[in-house]
Order: structure tokens, then sequence, then C-alpha cells
């Protein structure tokens, strides 16, 4: 919203629940090296059904950290075939749905994600795939809990004709999504319509002349 202070700083920390805290732990701290940097022991904790839990974070750079949840003696359901130990899904739900969930950790160059490759390559979690995306270059694995975990650099900065473009792009789909069938080609017909009503607004005045400055 136009003049709304933006306050947040940044995540705090994310948390995932998991069922092998032994192997999260050999991923994340022993085979990446990111450091445990707090844990919450909880027992008899909430209603009497709730199981006693730890919580423990990783130190992921920039004051941001990750978290899991490890619960006592619980074991939820067997379901499905894909996905991770927080949603599981039949074999029937595609690929790209099932790993549209992830976690990506930034590095600042090319030499440093390297260097994570070779710690991951060296794990029992090797890299899965590297690509380059439109504005970064990623490697990607799957942590012991099935969680897909992404590591990734800028190779450009974003400029601001992206944010304006990425602005464009969230106000036409929610306008599209207001019909029963949503698609890419409304979506990109709607784009095509706010930037001819916007594009006046975005005119940059051409330079004045200095007065008395000679003209050729």
């Amino acid at each position: 919203m136009a003049g709304t202070p933006h306050l947040v700083r940044g995540v705090d920390h994310v948390a995932y629940p998991t069922l092998d805290p032994a192997a999260t732990v050999a991923f994340y701290r022993d085979a990446l090296g990111f450091p445990v940097v707090h844990s919450i022991c909880a027992a008899g904790w909430g209603p009497a059904d709730h199981p006693d839990f730890i919580h423990f974070f990783f130190d992921i750079g920039n004051g941001d950290r990750l978290a899991f949840f490890y619960y006592f003696g619980y074991e939820p359901p067997r379901r499905g075939v894909k996905g991770d130990v927080y949603a599981r899904f039949e074999d029937d739900v595609p690929d790209f749905f099932v790993s549209s969930r992830h976690l990506a950790i930034h590095v600042d160059g090319e030499t440093d994600l390297m260097e994570y490759r070779r710690r991951l390559d060296s794990s029992r979690w090797p890299v899965e795939l590297q690509v380059q995306h439109e504005t970064i270059e990623s490697i990607y694995t799957h942590d012991p809990n099935g969680y897909m975990v992404e590591i990734t650099r800028a190779l450009r900065p974003v400029t601001p004709q992206e944010d304006l473009d990425a602005n464009l792009t969230i106000d036409a789909l929610l306008d599209v999504l207001r019909a029963d069938r949503p698609t890419m080609d409304a979506l990109l017909a709607r784009k095509a319509e706010l930037i001819l009503e916007r594009a006046a607004g975005w005119a940059v005045p051409a330079p004045k002349l200095a007065t008395g400055a000679p003209t050729r």
C-alpha cells in the first residue's frame, strides 16, 4: 500500500517439522556447516495430548535462522508416495507441484556457491540440479526430511524496471482471477492494458537546457 511504512527487517526464522533430527543435524550442521545457535526443550507444553518437543535453530547468515521441531513419540500417518514429512501426495500429483515448496538460501558469489556444491557432493545429499535462471544461479538438493533446499547467487542486480514489471504482473493476476477460468493469455492481455493505462505516468521529462546555453 502506498505510503505504508515498510518496517520488517527480513526473516527471523522459518520452521519445519522433522522425523529424523540426527540426519537433519548431519545435513545442515555437519555437511553444510550451518551452526546450531538456539534450542528450546518443551516438556509438558500445551494441552495434555501435546507431545514433548525440541525446537532447534541453525544460523543461515545475515541474522536469519532455519528451525525444526522434533516431537517425541509422534509418528504421522503414512499417506501418499511423494513430498516431504509435512505434506505427502499420491503418485498422480505432478512433480512440479510437489517440488514447488522449497527454501532458498543466498550466497555472495560463484566461489561461495561452488563451495557449497563441494560440501553437498561430498555428503550423503549431493547436488541434484544446477541451473541459471533469469537473474540467479542455483544448486538444489533435498534434505533428510524431503524438503527441497536451494542455494543461490545473483547473476546481476534486479532493476527498478523489473520491480515495476512485477507489480504490473501481480495487479493483472488479481484482475484475471475474478474470472471463472483464469489463463496466462488473459493475464498477459490484462497486463498490456495496464501498461497502456499507466504509461503516461512513467514518462521522464526531457532535460532542459540551461538558460543561455549555446545551441548548434
